[in-house]
């Protein structure tokens, strides 16, 4: 190889090693570079989710502190099942994601669009065991809109006996 490198002219010889940098180049940042950025980046995307992940524990921590404890933890109450449905949808900023609110013999029916599900779940949580509401017949689906998380949801809620 080295014999053929040598009886090249110059320039060919020229051309010859500048195309082998180049290839050199190429595979360097193909095959080791671009692998590693990619685990890079991927790594630093799975943290954020987890850092995410771990803000959302400790919002889901710090509401379970708060919350009353000893049985079910429901209250008694004489605001009506709409109020009560009103003061919780806005306390946890769901309001914007309801679309429709109809009250039924027993309870309510609540529809939401493109709701986040932990949100929603942490609702049920509060209507659950601070108001003994529980959920009758629901059904779910993923929403087109809104980005990952989110979802379309038909609840009926009454009171527990």
């Amino acid at each position: 190889m080295k014999n053929w490198f040598m009886n090249l002219e110059q320039r060919e010889q020229i051309f010859v090693g500048a195309g082998a940098i180049v290839v050199a180049i190429l595979i360097l940042w193909g095959g080791i570079w671009m692998p590693l950025d990619k685990k890079h980046r991927d790594a630093q995307a799975s943290v954020e989710r987890w850092q995410g992940s771990l803000s959302d524990l400790r919002f889901v921590g710090a509401r379970l502190a708060a919350a009353p404890s000893g049985g079910t933890g429901a209250v008694a109450s004489s605001d009506s099942v709409v109020v009560i449905v009103d003061r919780t949808l806005s306390q946890l900023d769901l309001n914007s994601a309801v679309t429709r609110r109809q009250p039924t013999p027993n309870g309510i029916s609540v529809s939401f669009e493109a709701v986040a599900f932990d949100q929603l779940a942490l609702w049920l949580g509060e209507m659950a065991t601070s108001h003994g509401m529980e959920v009758q017949s629901g059904s779910l689906s993923l929403a087109t809109t809104g980005g990952p998380g989110r979802i379309n949801a038909q609840l009926t809620l009454e009171r527990a006996p």
